[in-house]
């Protein structure tokens, strides 16, 4: 016979498990990433096209990284 202790803990685990199966089928915020990812595609292939834009790209992904970067260190 199963002790209340492990009863509680199998439940437990069943409920990661659920919780688990839940997060992976959360999609929020892909859409964001997809474009994100193709911003950045198009930006370097700008870059590689025409040299004398590639400066600025290099800027404007180091301040969307610095601005990341304190974002990440507020949380």
């Amino acid at each position: 016979m199963k002790t209340a202790n492990q009863i509680l803990l199998r439940l437990r685990i069943w409920q990661l498990e659920i919780r688990q199966l839940e997060i992976w089928k959360d999609t929020r915020g892909q859409d964001l990433i997809e474009y994100a990812l193709m911003a950045g595609f198009v930006a370097v292939a700008a870059g590689a096209i025409m040299p004398n834009v590639a400066s600025s790209i290099s800027t404007i992904f180091s301040q969307i990284s610095s601005v990341l970067s304190s974002a990440s260190t507020q949380s």
